[in-house]
This record gives structure tokens, sequence and C-alpha cells, in this order.
């Protein structure tokens, strides 16, 4: 055994341990006050580090090269949990009651620290600059990324790159995928406002749940009828509010929903083509409406020469057949954030495991990892740092 293998071997249990403490107290976003402190303290137990608090739930480690200049390489990790009780029955499941590291965030925090822990004793031998971001707030918008970004991590870098474990894939593959990986998630609301009145008297009203269901079905055909086939989006309505008694026709309905989009025309489209729905169905029935819409996330797009530098990256540092082809994903992630000021690349890291049970999606209850992915994660990680440097 050589002495990286020796080093990462050794990390692999650290990282576990990092892991299940982090999943023992989850915290949510904007509140990770005491999972940035724990961070900061391991990154400050570790040599070459220079570490600060850009914000108040975030932390920064800087590693500067001792062998002399080269590129500066952001490498980034999610910390926050999410608003679910967990059901897994684990010796480390959450003792913060109603809140869970659901989506793999303790296990991206744990492999960065690992990755932070190989790469300091390795200072000497490295060129230019690697920045080891813990950031807050993925899960809620407007995200912890652009927070990051406007408080200044991505001054001169060359290079960012983000992980993400991820449950469809099984353990000890790695994901890839040049261009369009992630899509853009905006939501919309819509207020119908009608007239009310008796439920044995609805030719006396202007009935906004009426209304709202024919909305439900227009709206479909933006995807359907009024964009290329060929160019992916999503449109649902997820929330329909409207009445409190079985006998009353109400005054309003609400609607709300999501759309995801890869392109940013198609992007800016969209509400156009909803609002002009929308104002043509409601006047029609004589009612009025009110629609908000919210950009949320940018679209994550890997840029195409560093995705290929790093498929020889997890060819050599989790062999050959451990490299596959990601599926671009509707859903969203803030790391494009980072990639408005430097190319970069998504990894997706596979954490399944049929035969132990490990199946349950992100964002489940029963949301787990197959803890060998962190191996795998660290060892992507540095490696990836070593080549980008």
């Amino acid at each position: 055994m050589n002495e990286t293998q020796s080093i990462l071997e050794a990390t692999f249990a650290q990282v576990v341990a990092w892991r299940r403490h982090l999943h023992q107290h989850p915290e949510l976003s904007f509140q990770e006050h005491r999972t940035a402190g724990y961070v900061e303290a391991q990154l400050r137990q570790m040599p070459n580090l220079e570490v600060s608090r850009p914000t108040a739930t975030s932390v920064l480690a800087v590693l500067r090269g001792g062998a002399g200049p080269g590129r500066t390489v952001l490498l980034r990790a999610d910390m926050d949990a999410l608003p679910i009780l967990e059901e897994n029955d684990l010796e480390f499941a959450s003792q913060n009651p109603g809140v869970m590291h659901a989506c793999g965030h303790d296990g991206h925090t744990a492999m960065l620290l690992g990755a932070a822990q190989v790469l300091s004793r390795e200072q000497a031998s490295l060129r230019g600059e690697l920045r080891f971001i813990f950031q807050h707030a993925e899960e809620l918008f407007p995200g912890g990324a652009q927070e990051l970004v406007d408080a200044g991590v991505m001054e001169g870098v060359d290079v960012a790159v983000g992980a993400h474990l991820f449950s469809p894939i099984p353990v000890g593959l790695v994901a890839l995928k040049s261009g369009p990986l992630l899509a853009a998630p905006d939501t919309f609301e819509i207020t119908v406002q009608g007239r009310g009145g008796h439920g044995a008297l609805p030719h006396q009203t202007v009935d906004p749940i009426v209304i709202g269901t024919q909305l439900v079905t227009a709206l479909q055909t933006i995807v359907s009828r009024q964009r290329d086939p060929l160019e992916p989006a999503v449109l649902s309505v997820t929330t329909f509010h409207a009445g409190t008694a079985h006998n009353v026709i109400p005054e309003s309905a609400t609607l709300g929903g999501t759309v995801r989009t890869f392109d940013p025309e198609l992007r800016q489209q969209i509400p156009v083509l909803m609002e002009r729905l929308i104002k043509g169905i409601t006047e029609g029935f004589g009612a009025s409406y009110r629609l908000t819409y919210d950009f949320g996330y940018r679209a994550t797009i890997n840029d195409p020469e560093v995705t290929e530098l790093l498929r020889e990256v997890v060819r050599e540092a989790a062999g050959p057949e451990a490299l596959i082809e990601a599926t671009p994903s509707m859903g969203g992630e803030d790391f494009s954030a980072y990639l408005t000021r430097a190319p970069g690349a998504f990894i997706l890291i596979g954490a399944r495991n049929e035969e132990a049970g490990i199946t349950a999606p992100h964002h489940h209850p029963r949301f787990d990892i197959d803890e060998r992915s962190l191996d795998v994660g660290v060892r992507v990680l540095v490696a990836a740092a070593r080549r980008l440097v």
C-alpha cells in the first residue's frame, strides 16, 4: 500500500465520523450556526489553512500552494438540512426533531473536510490556490451561493467544482455531463378574484374555482403546444387553495407551482405566455387576476473543458468503470451562482445500495447514503484539486 492510499483510507474513517456527527445535528437554511462552528473547528486543526467566515453561517478555508503560481480553484460543499422528520432507525439519527439531512449535505460537508485534510498536508507540492467553501442555505431561495459570490469568495477564481451525493446512482459510480445538467427552478402564484355567493346560486357568482381549473389545464399547453418539443421545460401547478364551506362559492382561488427550464431565453418567455393565457381566461369569465412570478436559481451548465478534464480525474481516482454519463435533471441547484463568475462543473456521486435498502429518494424521511460513497467523493475531490491548480 503506497502512502497516498494509506492516507486516503485513514481519512475515510474520519469522514464517516464527521458525516455522522453532522447528521445527528442538522440545521435549516440560514440557521447553520452550530454546523458552521463545528466545521470551522475541524478546519483549524488542519495545517496550512487560512480559515474565515464570509457570512454568519458559512466557512471558507484557503490553501496557498508552496510550489509556485497556478490557478485558483474553488471546491464547494453545502451544509443545510431540510424541515423533515427523520424516519431512519440509525444510531446517529437526527437529534433535532423535524429537521433532517435528507439530501446528503452532511456527506458533502464531510467529503470536503476530508479533501481539505488530505490536501492541507500537501501544501508544499501544490501550485496555485485552493478555496474550500462550506456553504449555507442551498435549499432555500435566494440561497447561500449568491450571498457568498456577493461576499467576494469568487474573486480571482479560475475554476469552480461542486459534488452531490446522488441516490438514483449506485455507489461506486460517478456521473458527469457537459452542458446543461440542472434546471433553473422558478416559482409562481396566481390569485383569481371572482365574486362569491351561495353554492345553490352559481349564476349569481363568478366562480374562481371553475376559472382556476381552466387555468390548470390551459397552462399545460405552454409546454405541450407553445414551445419547441426538443427544448426541455416543465410547468407544474402544485397548489390550489379555495373555499371554506361546501355550500359557499368563494371570492377567490390561489394556485401555485414551479417552472423548470435550461434555456435562458425560454425562461424569460414562459411567464409572458402564462400571463397571456391567464388574462384571456379570467377576463372571459368576468374575473380578475394577480400573477406573481419569481425567478429562482439559474440553470447549472457544466463547462465542456472542465468536464472533460474531470472525466479523466474520475477514471484515475475511482477507476475507469466508475465513470458514467449523467442524465440532465429538472431539479435545481444554487451552485449555478458560482458558474456565473468562473467555468466549472458539478459532479454526481452515486450513493444508492439496493441490497442494503438504501433506495429512498432525496427529500424523503428515510433518505440515507451508502457511506462508501464518501470515500469515492473524497478521492475525486482530491484528484480534481491536484489536477486543476
